[in-house]
């Protein structure tokens, strides 16, 4: 990660892996952007990592043009980075509202670009609607992001259970280990999912 966010970012595109933010990626987001405040660069590249793929589709929709998307998803994060306090986790999470920053710079870029552009069907979007569906997405990337972090053997385990139904004696048997091993796998896995999911 740069030294600074305010140059790194300008090389920064949606998906860019930060290897020193790795060992964050099951902290809640009310943690991270709490470290953000102190200047912790290692969880402003953790919540980049996070939601720079949501946003940048939020804003691509609207905008329909990659450069333009990528210019304003770096100046919502640079924003995140200068004034981190602006987030209110007491009203809402931090997914949704990143989303509706998002959404409406892009559609001020829209304004400016064509101001004769008619942008009723962009602005009829509900906040709610969109928010649902970053939640939702966001939540799908969190949980990936913790599986593909997990060490192989509880990953192994936990997608043996959940994605192939398999019980813990068959996985047991499969591994070759007893079945108190793979059950703790498991439980461990589990924990770091729902650590991930905490608000």
């Amino acid at each position: 990660m740069a030294t600074a966010p305010d140059s790194g970012l300008q090389d920064a595109r949606p998906g860019t892996s930060r290897s020193s933010s790795a060992g964050l990626s099951g902290e809640s987001d009310y943690r991270l952007v709490t470290r953000i405040v102190h200047r912790d660069e290692s969880a402003f590249g953790a919540i980049y990592d996070r939601y720079s793929r949501l946003i940048y589709s939020v804003v691509l929709r609207v905008v329909k043009d990659a450069a333009i998307a990528e210019d304003i998803l770096h100046d919502i994060f640079l924003n995140l980075w200068r004034s981190p306090q602006q987030f209110d986790a007491a009203r809402g999470k931090l997914a949704p509202w990143l989303a509706v920053i998002a959404r409406n710079r892009a559609i001020d870029w829209i304004r400016k670009q064509h101001p004769q552009e008619d942008l009723s069907d962009v602005q009829l979007v509900a906040d709610e609607d969109l928010a649902g569906d970053v939640e939702r997405r966001s939540v799908i990337e969190r949980v990936r992001t913790v599986l593909n972090a997990l060490p192989e053997k509880q990953r192994a385990a936990l997608e043996s259970a959940f994605f192939q139904g398999l019980t813990h004696a068959d996985i047991a048997a499969q591994a070759g280990v007893p079945l108190g091993t793979i059950k703790t796998r498991i439980r461990t896995a589990l924990l770091a999912v729902r650590r991930a999911l905490e608000p």
